[in-house]
């Protein structure tokens, strides 16, 4: 695929990327290339290929969801600046 001064320009601004007009010509020889690379992968046949997220067989291992509180608020708070009522204390912020 082959793509001209405009084609490049036109790309460029909705990438938001400055380009020199000197540079047009280059930039398009460079982007027609990996444009004729992407359409080669077209023609490779994928009949029987199973889509996949990943290369590694591998699945995450899962633990159990259980809701606690950690058993240990004392030891929690216990390195917060200030506590009260077994709460952190914070500054107040917004006036």
């Amino acid at each position: 695929m082959s793509l001209d001064k405009a084609t490049v320009r036109a790309i460029a601004e909705l990438a938001r990327i400055e380009v020199k007009d000197e540079e047009l010509d280059h930039l398009a020889g460079e982007l027609s290339n990996i444009l004729t690379f992407v359409e080669q992968l077209s023609e490779v046949n994928t009949d029987g290929v199973a889509p996949m997220t990943s290369v590694a067989d591998i699945t995450a291992p899962m633990r159990a969801d259980v809701v606690n509180d950690g058993g240990y608020p004392d030891k929690v708070l216990a390195n917060a600046p200030e506590a009260a009522e077994g709460f952190f204390t914070v500054p107040k912020v917004v006036e």
